[in-house]
């Protein structure tokens, strides 16, 4: 260890740490302490020494470089262990790397690539049913879309009639875990309302997950996971041949179930919010796919750099997912300072990606910092995968779904989804502002606290004659 000095630390009152600071403005906090203090500064929370860690530099060293000397650690499982319990988002090691082996034919390529017709399907419905001129709350129905994406393409159209099961779970444990409540710091066994709340509605989830398991086994499933439909049927078959146990299947079915629906509803909320307060990107999107001469299909997402720009500045202005917890499991040196092992280490990609040092005038929507001329003139996206837009910039200063071996599994499903429902959407409508400004709660995701409205004014062009259910 060359490094021996300590990170800075910013204070805090005595028991509590800097719990108050956080509870008053997550976000805030983690933007103040990043500029004051630098790219590792030292807080604490109940008195658990924890590391924000927001240098893209250390960040790559902890996702990537040295990922083996760093696991999701204690404080993740002690909060979200009664969510996700031992499925792939907490689990360690080996039995982290079984479970990613046996789930991951769900999100091939082209696996994906044939969930695109329930993306777009589910879009045109969401579109249609919005009237010329009407008032509409996108994050409503940016999280009824996903819900209906990730049912018939992941976990099957049973749990659509549990849609208020999957609600009610929704809304609690957005209230367990909201950081404005100093309540959310505390252990979940406490039986504080929102906990008893928590796991009453928890239980009802995992005993409609349980039901469906039980309707796919007596529904014959295939016995290779690589031969399944859907998620839930690769999960199922994964079971049978013993790569999962039956908890873990449960386990993973709730995780998905979230990180399906939840992460992608605010992308495509944050995305439609952006899009509507600016006007002249948003034609420029809306030209960009009614040339496509139909509604987009996977393949058509490369020929649509200013679409693919608008929702990556999007996922780097309000990303979804505000913080990532890793634990080292040894004595590191991050930013060449010395961290001891088992503190909790927070990457903030809230912090990183409206950082001044990476992104010029940082918290404005500027979708075309992406987008780049190529020699002979044709515009491009920088990059068809995520990465950092055009320009010299670290790596990891835009890192929305984490990075490394642990990347969201679901990473390439939720891209695709976010353009095709974008795409689909604004061939059918222009998108004019009603929420002017949002107001951003630090929950398990980055929530907004309100309806987020914009008016949706159907656009003139006729769209698909051959197709009866667009009446658009």
């Amino acid at each position: 260890m060359g490094d021996t000095t300590r990170p800075p630390d910013p204070g805090g009152l005595p028991v509590l740490g800097n719990v108050h600071e956080i509870a008053s403005d997550a976000l805030g906090f983690y933007e103040q302490r990043s500029a004051e203090h630098g790219g590792v500064v030292r807080y604490d929370v109940f008195g658990t020494e924890s590391y924000l860690v927001t240098d893209p530099e250390a960040i790559g060293q902890i996702l990537v470089e040295e990922h083996d000397r760093f696991v999701k650690g204690e404080m993740p499982r002690e909060r979200l262990g009664g969510l996700l319990g031992d499925g792939l988002f907490l689990a360690e090691g080996e039995a982290w790397r079984e479970q990613r082996t046996a789930i991951r034919s769900a999100f091939f390529r082209e696996r994906v690539a044939a969930y695109g017709d329930a993306m777009v399907d589910r879009a045109r419905e969401t579109a249609n049913s919005w009237e010329d001129g009407a008032v509409v709350d996108v994050h409503a129905a940016s999280t009824e879309y996903a819900f209906a994406v990730l049912a018939e393409s992941l976990l099957g159209s049973d749990i659509e009639r549990e849609r208020e099961t999957v609600r009610a779970a929704s809304a609690a444990i957005t209230d367990r875990f909201d950081t404005r409540r100093l309540t959310s710091f505390l252990p979940e066994w406490l039986p504080t309302p929102a906990n008893r709340r928590y796991r009453r509605r928890l239980d009802a989830l995992r005993e409609t997950i349980r039901g469906l398991v039980a309707e796919r086994r007596a529904a014959d499933p295939p016995a290779d996971p690589g031969a399944a439909d859907d998620l839930l049927g690769t999960l199922v078959a994964a079971a049978e041949m013993g790569a999962l146990d039956d908890g873990e299947l449960v386990d993973n079915a709730v995780t998905f179930l979230f990180a399906g629906h939840e992460t992608s509803a605010l992308g495509l909320t944050y995305a439609l919010y952006c899009l509507a307060d600016t006007p002249e990107f948003q034609a420029r999107v809306h030209a960009e796919v009614a040339a496509l001469g139909a509604d987009p299909t996977p393949a058509d997402l490369r020929e649509c750099p200013a679409l693919t720009a608008a929702v990556d500045e999007a996922l780097r202005l309000y990303p979804p997912v505000h913080s990532f917890f890793r634990e080292p499991t040894e004595p590191v040196s991050l930013g060449g300072y010395r961290v001891p092992a088992d503190v909790v280490l927070t990457l903030s990609p809230w912090t990183v990606h409206r950082d001044g040092r990476w992104w010029d005038d940082p918290e404005t929507y500027r979708p075309e910092r992406w987008l780049r001329e190529t020699d002979a003139g044709e515009t491009v996206h920088g990059d068809d995968r995520p990465g950092p837009a055009v320009g010299e910039r670290p790596e990891h200063a835009f890192f929305p779904f984490g990075g490394g071996p642990r990347h969201c599994i679901g990473m390439r499903f939720a891209r695709q989804e976010l353009r095709l429902a974008v795409a689909t959407l604004l061939r059918r409508v222009r998108l004019e502002p009603v929420t002017t400004e949002l107001s951003l709660q630090a929950s398990v995701n980055t929530r907004p606290e309100g309806p987020v409205r914009v008016r949706a004014l159907t656009r003139d062009e006729q769209l698909d004659p051959d197709d009866p259910s667009d009446t658009s």
